[in-house]
């Protein structure tokens, strides 16, 4: 099913399976893509952040991962993962990739996040699936 994501900063990301299909404003998707349905976050769409350094301290890998996951990160340092085995397979089970962040376009992986005013992760997609939402 075809979804875009729309963000207070005008910007709106058609999203089918893991890809992006189109970067627009919110209109013209809509018009491009009737039948889609439509996620509207109160903050601004945008390529995700980076991780170069330890992940944040926490019992599990898995809840190591989820803490980057909150903060909006969208793309993790190779580094990093070294630091316990369990990392790397925490990230791969979410779809937390290697490497830099993307910015949305057409065709690219969809992976980006949505920020509050205040700079805090209001949602955060990987390869199409939202993996993080604050409550």
């Amino acid at each position: 099913m075809l979804t875009i994501h729309a963000g207070t900063n005008d910007e709106a990301v058609a999203v089918e399976g893991d890809r992006v299909v189109a970067v627009a404003d919110v209109d013209a998707l809509r018009a491009a893509y009737p039948r889609a349905r439509v996620r509207e976050w109160p903050g601004e769409l945008r390529a995700g952040a980076g991780w170069e350094e330890a992940l944040p301290e926490a019992p599990s890998p898995r809840e190591r991962v989820h803490a980057l996951l909150v903060r909006g990160v969208t793309a993790v340092a190779p580094g990093p993962l070294g630091d316990d085995p369990g990392l790397a397979p925490a990230a791969a089970r979410v779809g937390l990739p290697v490497g830099s962040p993307v910015p949305p376009t057409a065709g690219a992986r969809a992976d980006f996040a949505v920020f509050a005013a205040d700079g805090s992760c209001l949602a955060t997609v990987l390869a199409g699936r939202l993996v993080h939402r604050r409550k």
